[in-house]
């Protein structure tokens, strides 16, 4: 398998593979900002479970050209390439925060291809009927967000400073959300192992460009392009109830729009919560037995 993959219209994919080159096939779309070396199990992990787990940096971020007006259904032709670069017939996708709505997208989409597909932490179409989409979030993604669907010239201008500086020291994107981490992510993001991932993982993705990042922003407050009502393979919501950046009722929102959508939602868990129930997930896309605590029921929640 190249590293490197082409697009129909010329641009480059660039991809990873771990795992058990055997395994269950899982695609993982990496968060917002983010790359193909995001957090993710150990290899001996991945093996032990039979899970053959193939990442790629969404177009625009790390080594991917971008793909500029892109939305978030897009994600569905160069998931599929790089499955047929593969020889995969079927194979299974987990999206984490920001990969979460393209995981989505690709469980819509693809039907006669994905087995299973998890969203771990994200959000729902910025006009989801019924949903305050703003109530509980975090004011710093409140301030992005809001931006980009009222001045999108505006939010390209600042967020492109505000890569640049990010990119020549990723720390400072931890040091600008502490004020907005609650005690559980900050525990997590404080551990030395989680906090070096993530560090690798903010280089990388915004090491040739910030177009990723801005290009993904745009696309998660513009029309998705698709409707989750729509999907119908199976689905794990995974959620923190804490979260303030993707808030829990998004992930409700979902689970009554998807039919037959399995929730799991953490009364203790935050954001960064989804880094440690991934091993769970990725066990519940290959095996097919659902995590604890989870059910299979439209619009229910686990406590």
């Amino acid at each position: 398998m190249p590293d490197l993959v082409r697009t129909a219209d010329g641009r480059k994919l660039r991809v990873e593979v771990a795992g058990d080159p055997r395994g269950h096939p899982v695609f993982l779309l990496h968060g917002m900002p983010g790359s193909r070396v995001g957090p993710r199990p150990r290899s001996m992990f991945l093996f032990q479970r039979g899970t053959r787990l193939i990442s790629y940096d969404r177009p625009g971020y790390g080594g991917s050209d971008r793909n500029a007006g892109r939305s978030v259904v897009d994600v569905v032709q160069d998931v599929a390439l790089l499955a047929d670069a593969l020889g995969l017939e079927r194979f299974a996708v987990a999206g984490r925060s920001g990969g979460a709505p393209h995981a989505l997208a690709c469980a819509a989409r693809l039907p006669d291809r994905v087995t299973r597909v998890a969203a771990l932490v994200g959000l729902a179409p910025m006009d989801a009927e019924g949903l305050d989409w703003f109530e509980g979030m975090a004011p710093s993604n409140v301030n992005a967000f809001r931006t980009a669907h009222t001045d999108r010239d505006r939010f390209v201008d600042r967020l492109i400073q505000r890569s640049s500086a990010i990119s020549r020291d990723p720390t400072r994107l931890l040091a600008e959300l502490r004020s907005d981490l609650t005690v559980d992510d900050r525990m997590i993001v404080s551990d030395l192992t989680v906090r070096s991932m993530l560090l690798h993982n903010y280089r990388e993705a915004l090491s040739n460009s910030p177009y990723g990042w801005v290009d993904d922003v745009l696309a998660m407050t513009g029309p998705w392009g698709f409707d989750p009502a729509e999907i119908r393979v199976p689905v794990l919501l995974w959620h923190g109830e804490r979260d303030t950046f993707s808030p829990v009722s998004h992930a409700v929102w979902l689970a009554d729009r998807i039919p037959g959508a399995t929730t799991r939602m953490d009364p203790t868990a935050s954001h960064f919560a989804a880094l440690r129930a991934l091993p769970n997930v990725l066990d519940w896309l290959v095996s097919g037995a659902s995590p604890r605590g989870a059910h299979t029921a439209r619009g229910s929640r686990s406590r």
